[in-house]
């Protein structure tokens, strides 16, 4: 049932129905009174979608075709935490037991269904099942742990894994509400997924009595949350509406404009459902109406003519009583999944259409059905980022490669799960460390440019709210005397002055947090002989601030083997060395292992040096590639040799500007817990903050906020946690995000000086060193920096090719006598010192002393 409001006038009517026929964009208003339509007007408004969907499947190379999944339905539990109204698929484990189920599928049905279903030419299994039971039901919880499984999402991926292995089905997940990080533990087991996000109307979750009251996972907010971690992760996303549960017209139009933002955002929204509600007995919705036929008519043309040609509209052809037709005429162009062997679980009552008849209804109203995947043609045609390289195959060996759509005659098989062939192999621009500096990069940006970090357009429209100055009224003077007081009695107002501080205000700031580091950790700097070492560029994130990031086809892409890593580590503890700081791109192909391997190649050849090494992106990488827990993964790392993880991939610890700043990298809540959890299994961290892009001094003081907090729980548990923070100004030159004309062109001078002041002063006493970048900031810079609250110049680096890809023109080494240059120029000595800070053995001093100045001689090793 439909809630109505105020019937619209005959002119609004009109009115929108001329933009619609003209192509013309609707406003909210619009689409409301356009989702009223009847009669002749229905008739108006459908033909002006038929219209739009036609030339969509013309430009996509499939005219006149309308498209199904031929599947399995996997119940995989119908137990849940939520308790929608109108929902007949979830049960109690009360009655499981009386009917003679387990709390799940055992892997055993589980895999009898696939195999009959690829018997019968089935390619999709849609696994489907509640939210989270286990958060709800001792019994779900207890069956997990008597199988082996931490949570459901684990038995989700281990079923997907043995679907594919030996059946070939391709699965599609359907597990209810997700996060960025399940979707990282998800995606390399199956090509799609799916959640529909049903309404954006609050209301029908929060009051009492309405259809998803009592049902946390419904939440709109959460749900639109799902959407865009799909996005960001690259995920193949089915999504839609359930009309007529309560909502007006109104509220349906912004759930279609909701969804369209995000598909405009992240492109990633494969199909949409428009499902009608269809009352059910034994639910507490079974006495409210069910959707009308036209209501769901002209909810489908609405659709249509809000996603555009390109998107892709479904409608479930056994809720409709065989009134194909209208559907189609409304803009369709896909059936969804249809089975020959199992019953749709969610509505039992409503057998599927034999798929003969479908076709025959198709064909008569002009079409012809044919059979897709799982995952969408476009998105089989993309590849990646889209598929990830295990499941590739599996999508191979069923699709057309010229459509995309699925090859009918093949009959699964299966194939094995594994990691790509290519593992390490050395390949690409593997001497870019040495000619970034003399030769360049071969272009400012990547030939995917306009399409591979999402809507630009859009990304402007959310961008320009947060890049808005504010206001700052507090006192500056007073500030001024509470930090020289006790800088930790700074309130937020006080902190953000200094922030915004200019002239006399910034030279007595910096005086003050100079003042500071020098009762806090004295007057040496200190400097660490380390080597950069970027094993791969190859990465396909979406980070919109990266210019390191490249395509494997791209002319600047390099992977290192494991011996060219090997051969770097020695060359730098031969040079005096006491570190090696590794990082690279999210490489699809490289192997749940490959973190594991890059450390025992260095300790292999040198055990003594210090291995700094893996963002946090880096290591929810490794963790969703080996099916590990952070925890468990990190732990297996140390193991292995590492020593501590670098805190990069921080950037702004706000959500509000790393959407912007990136497409896929992991939330502020997931970055936070790698670190935390690394520093408890011991493993100590740096920390970060990269300023200057689209963001604004409120976020700055956000993010050393959380950091001071973090820090000092940390050492409230006996805990090293973070050795230092580090100041990133944002290289600009050829950031995607700048070029789009987005970002600004990094941090001016005046706010350089005052985040490192700031930082020293709202970091204390928890972290006590501040380290300044040569690299971004070059020689003078880097002084000043030391002038304003500063004490670490962090390493020789020996290579660097992260800010010189951006566009950084400081050069990619620093020899120990150049580092000491820029501390005289502070008027400071300068110290050599270990990762942690400690005292460097005299044999590495000398080693290092005795190499200083020669090592471009001596690199690079390529």
């Amino acid at each position: 049932m439909t809630s109505h409001g105020q019937t619209p006038t005959a002119n609004a009517m009109r009115r929108a129905l001329k933009r619609a026929r003209d192509g013309v964009a609707l406003d909210g208003t619009e689409a409301a009174v356009l989702l009223q339509a009847r009669g002749d007007d229905l008739a108006d408004l459908t033909a002006s979608a038929a219209r739009v969907r036609d030339a969509g499947l013309e430009a996509a190379g499939r005219p006149g075709v309308i498209t199904y999944s031929k599947s399995v339905f996997l119940p995989l539990t119908r137990l849940c935490r939520d308790k929608c109204h109108y929902c007949t698929f979830v049960t109690v484990p009360g009655k499981l037991r009386r009917e003679g189920h387990g709390m799940y599928m055992s892997m055993d049905e589980v895999l009898d269904i696939a195999r009959r279903g690829a018997e019968l030419g089935c390619k999709e299994a849609l696994i489907t099942l509640g939210d989270k039971p286990e958060d709800r039901w001792p019994e779900a919880r207890a069956w997990l742990e008597a199988e082996g499984y931490d949570d459901t999402l684990a038995y989700v991926r281990a079923v997907a894994i043995r679907i594919l292995e030996e059946t070939g089905l391709l699965p599609h997940l359907n597990p209810g509400v997700l996060s960025w990080t399940d979707f990282q533990r998800l995606k390399p087991v199956a090509p799609s997924m799916g959640m529909m996000l049903e309404t954006t109307a609050e209301r029908l979750w929060s009051e009492p009595g309405a259809p998803h009251y009592g049902s946390p996972d419904k939440e709109p907010a959460v749900r639109l949350r799902v959407l865009e971690d799909a996005g960001r992760s690259n995920v193949p996303f089915t999504s839609g509406l359930l009309i007529g549960i309560g909502e007006t017209y109104e509220e349906r139009a912004e759930s279609l404009f909701a969804l369209r933002r995000v598909q405009r955002a992240y492109h990633g929204v494969q199909e949409l459902i428009i499902q009608n509600f269809r009352a059910k007995p034994d639910t507490a919705m079974r006495g409210m109406p069910d959707a009308e036929l036209d209501d769901l008519v002209a909810t489908v043309a609405v659709a249509r003519l809000l996603l555009g040609p390109s998107g892709c509209l479904q409608a479930p052809p056994n809720l409709v009583d065989a009134e194909y037709a209208r559907l189609i005429e409304a803009g369709i162009d896909d059936w969804g999944g249809v089975s020959p062997l199992t019953p749709d679980h969610v509505n039992p009552e409503r057998p599927w259409p034999h798929i003969d008849e479908l076709a025959e209804r198709s064909r008569t109203a002009g079409f012809e059905l044919r059979e897709r995947l799982a995952v969408y043609p476009e998105f089989v045609r993309r590849g990646e980022p889209w598929l990830d390289p295990r499941v590739l195959p599996h999508v191979r060996a069923l699709a057309d490669p010229e459509t995309g759509l699925a090859r009918a005659e093949v009959r699964p098989q299966g194939l094995p799960w594994q990691e790509p062939d290519e593992g390490f192999t050395p390949m690409g621009r593997t001497d870019l460390h040495r000619s970034i500096d003399t030769e360049g990069r071969t272009a400012d940006r990547r030939d995917d440019f306009d399409e591979v970090y999402g809507d630009w357009e859009e990304l402007r429209e959310r961008a320009a709210p947060g890049m808005a100055p504010e206001r700052v009224d507090a006192d500056v003077r007073e500030a001024l005397g509470r930090a020289a007081e006790d800088p930790t009695r700074l309130t937020d107002e006080q902190a953000l002055a200094l922030l915004h501080a200019d002239g006399p205000a910034l030279d007595a700031l910096c005086r003050t947090a100079d003042d500071v580091r020098r009762d806090a950790v004295g007057d040496d700097v200190t400097y660490v002989v380390t080597r950069n070492i970027n094993f791969t560029n190859v990465c396909y994130t979406g980070c919109r601030f990266c210019a390191f990031a490249q395509r494997r086809t791209d002319a600047d892409a390099f992977t290192l083997s494991l011996e060219q890593v090997a051969d770097r580590a020695q060359q730098a503890w031969d040079v005096g060395a006491v570190e090696v700081c590794m990082q690279g791109g999210i490489h699809p192909d490289l192997p749940g292992t490959a973190y594991f391997d890059i450390v025992r190649a260095v300790k292999e050849r040198v055990p003594g040096i210090h291995v700094h090494a893996f963002s946090p992106m880096e290591v929810v990488n490794g963790a969703s590639r080996t099916g590990m827990s952070v925890r468990e993964w990190l732990t297996a790392a140390k193991e292995a040799g590492l020593d501590s993880i670098p805190g990069t991939a921080a950037e702004i610890l706000d959500d509000e500007v790393r959407w912007i700043l990136t497409k896929g990298k992991l939330p502020t809540a997931t970055w936070l817990d790698v670190v935390t959890t690394a520093h408890e299994v011991g493993l100590g961290s740096t920390s970060t903050m990269m300023y200057g892009h689209v963001d604004q001094p409120r976020h700055w003081l956000g993010h050393l906020r959380l950091l001071a907090r973090t820090q000092q729980s940390a050492r409230e548990k006996g805990l090293a946690g973070f050795s230092e923070f580090v100041t990133l100004p944002f290289i600009h030159t050829n950031a995607p995000v700048y070029l789009a004309g987005i970002a600004r062109p990094g941090p001016t001078a005046r706010e350089n000086r005052a985040v490192t002041a700031m930082a020293r002063l709202l970091l204390h006493p928890w972290i006590p060193n501040i380290q300044t970048s040569w690299v971004k900031l070059g020689t003078e810079g880097a002084a000043e920096m030391l002038r304003s609250g500063a004490n670490d110049l962090g390493g020789t680096l020996m290579e660097e090719t992260i800010s010189r890809m951006a566009g950084s023109s400081y050069g990619s080494y620093r020899s120990i006598k150049d580092l000491v240059a820029i501390a005289d120029a502070a008027g400071r000595p300068a110290r050599p010192r270990t990762t942690g800070y400690g005292e460097v053995p005299a044999e590495r001093v000398g080693a290092a002393h005795a190499s200083d100045g020669r090592l471009p001689e001596l690199l690079p090793l390529v």
